[in-house]
């Protein structure tokens, strides 16, 4: 057999937590990449802690399996909207996609954004229906689904002809018909084989490899990953590399990978259409084409998404600084967030004008929110500011971004979420009930209009309803505010610890975000007031020691639950004239003024020059 036959490029893509990195899982190992007595974790593709955590795939990731004569290589894919560029460029690297849909759920916005992505680039699918074990599965109208999903993008009458395997990744289970009984993924390792193309290339051609991943290693720094489209790639040849700006530079290949199971590997030279990893350029880019000496011939450029999403990120100066963390100084915070972008392409790095403060442009609030959380945990302190939305200049004219939402709710709720998004400028396209006894409802929403907003939509919802959005376009910058925080807050106006006394009083006032014997500083917010306003309270009061004898004495204090915030919520919380003070141990809302009376004459100031335009 010829050996480029032998070669077959599958991207994994699908609806978040719709089982794609299980489902990898399960080919690994019943593929025998693995030894019978090697521990292998669930959910092996995804590495990193807060993967595991979450449950969710941050990161592209790639890896090979051997089935029979062929060597499948596997990228699996984030399925949230966050992550969609690398999804994006992924795409390029592959000649088929195993779309995976929950049998369940049916089809969701990111499984029209991935297949959309598949389809223009004209790739061949394979339509995998996951979870068919889980109760109120309803495999066959979710292939409707998908179908009327096909045709709705525009696929072409070859992409239309599918094939469909019923799985259940969890069980380890694959078949062409949803009710077989089978104990093994043996159909889908066959449809791959028989129905992804394998790559159409030549590898007597010149050299032609581009970057379409980026990783970063201590030993060897930056390594690229991507496809040999044409040629050869030899380990220790001299190459020349061909910028995205057109320029070229020279240099020697001094590592050269290739992927089995999770592991990557040594080698020495790799054909057209494998999938390998290139290290020897520091500062290699996504996008670029490594050529053969005097032979520069670039591809055509990969799309990178823009960031819609910017946050300023400053030096931790509470008073609480460097009590919890190991790195709390500018240079080592600068360090780290350019550090980051050597491998996250979608993110930007800018210093400000205000020294010790960077603007950092992601693509959404869990892009930012998991960059900020893997810093804490690295040991690093710093406070950033509220998320605002970027705008871009298109013929002329301030435009923002706007997203497509869609949202399933039970009945009862969907007045509650059609008033709120309707308070935040969102536009109503679609109500229809789903077969789950559900109602599907689509909005169009300005970017900023959801910012905070998850968490109202779980409040109104009592948990019960799912929103899953993603970007759709830019359209002229609405001049009205959109969303944002309604209520005002209690902000400390003393140093010291919250006692259980000063809280019982003030809960009247509003919804406390502090326990008692929490360490507290003057401007720090401590909870939400019931009304528009901030107020300032006394938190860390105790009561007055007397030798009288009281009639409620015996009585048990009994402090309504504080409400604790995850990351997010914190991000999502923050009004413009605040920080969200983040160390390794703690996660604290703040005033940007902490001196009551400096804070109030600023905010009159900017009260007045509001009124006066």
């Amino acid at each position: 057999m010829d050996l480029m036959k032998q070669i077959k490029n599958i991207a994994i893509i699908a609806h978040v937590d719709h089982g794609k990195t299980t489902l990898v899982d399960q080919l690994l190992r019943q593929s025998g990449t693995f030894r019978a007595n090697e521990h292998v974790e669930e959910r092996a593709m995804d590495s990193n802690d807060i993967e595991r955590e979450r449950g969710i795939t941050i990161l592209a990731k790639n890896t090979a399996i051997d089935y029979k004569d062929y060597r499948i290589n596997i990228l699996d894919t984030p399925g949230h909207a966050d992550f969609g560029g690398e999804v994006e460029r992924i795409m390029r690297m592959v000649d088929g996609v195993l779309l995976v849909v929950d049998a369940f759920e049916g089809c969701m916005p990111q499984t029209r954004f991935v297949l959309k992505k598949a389809l223009e680039q004209d790739l061949t699918p394979l339509v995998v229906v996951n979870k068919i074990d889980r109760p109120g599965a309803r495999p066959e109208e979710v292939v409707d689904e998908v179908l009327d999903l096909f045709i709705e993008l525009g696929a072409n009458d070859e992409q239309i002809e599918f094939p469909v395997i019923y799985a259940s990744a969890l069980n380890g289970t694959a078949n062409t018909e949803p009710d077989q009984n089978v104990d093994n993924m043996q159909a889908l390792f066959e449809t791959i084989v028989d129905y992804i193309p394998s790559p159409r290339v030549d590898a007597n051609q010149p050299l032609q490899f581009q970057v379409s991943l980026l990783d970063y290693n201590d030993y060897v720094g930056r390594i690229g990953i991507g496809r040999v489209f044409h040629g050869t790639i030899r380990n220790g040849s001299q190459v020349s590399l061909v910028r995205n700006d057109g320029s070229l530079v020279e240099f020697r290949i001094t590592k050269l990978f290739g992927f089995k199971g999770l592991k990557r590997i040594e080698i020495d030279s790799a054909s057209a259409g494998d999938i390998v990893a290139v290290a020897g350029k520091e500062d290699i880019n996504v996008s670029e084409t490594i050529c053969e000496l005097g032979q520069n011939m670039p591809l055509p450029e990969l799309h990178i998404d823009e960031p819609t999403l910017q946050m300023r990120f400053l030096t931790n100066t509470s008073p609480f600084a460097g009590r919890e963390g190991k790195f709390i100084t500018a240079r080592k915070i600068e360090e780290r967030l350019f550090a980051e972008t050597q491998t996250d392409v979608s993110l930007r790095v800018e210093k400000t004008e205000v020294p010790d403060e960077w603007e950092v442009s992601g693509r959404g609030e869990l892009h930012l929110s998991i960059l900020i959380e893997t810093m804490r945990r690295e040991g690093f302190e710093l406070q950033v500011s509220k998320p605002q939305v970027i705008l871009r200049e298109i013929n002329g004219e301030i435009c923002e971004p706007v997203e497509y939402v869609q949202i399933d709710v039970p009945e009862e709720y969907v007045g509650n979420v059609i008033e709120a998004l309707g308070t935040r400028r969102g536009e109503l396209q679609q109500m229809g009930a789903t077969n789950q006894g559900q109602m599907r409802l689509v909005f169009h929403v300005y970017s900023r209009g959801l910012i905070g907003f998850s968490t109202e939509f779980l409040t109104l919802t009592k948990g019960y309803g799912m929103i899953s959005h993603n970007f759709l376009e830019y359209r002229p910058k609405l001049r009205e505010d959109v969303g944002g925080r309604r209520a005002g807050v209690l902000v400390s106006m003393e140093n010291g610890k919250a006692t259980a006394y000063s809280i019982m009083g003030l809960e009247d006032r509003g919804t406390i975000f502090i326990e008692p014997g929490t360490e507290v500083y003057e401007g720090m917010i401590v909870g939400e007031n019931n009304r528009e306003n901030d107020l300032a309270v006394n938190v860390v009061k105790a009561k007055q020691l007397t030798n009288m004898r009281t009639a409620n004495k015996d009585n048990t204090v009994v402090l309504k639950r504080p409400r604790v915030f995850s990351l997010e919520q914190s991000l999502e919380y923050l009004d413009e004239d605040e920080y969200c003070e983040v160390t390794p141990e703690s996660i604290r809302l703040r005033k940007k003024i902490l001196d009551k009376n400096t804070r109030e004459k600023a905010n009159k100031k900017r009260k007045n020059e509001n009124e006066s335009e």
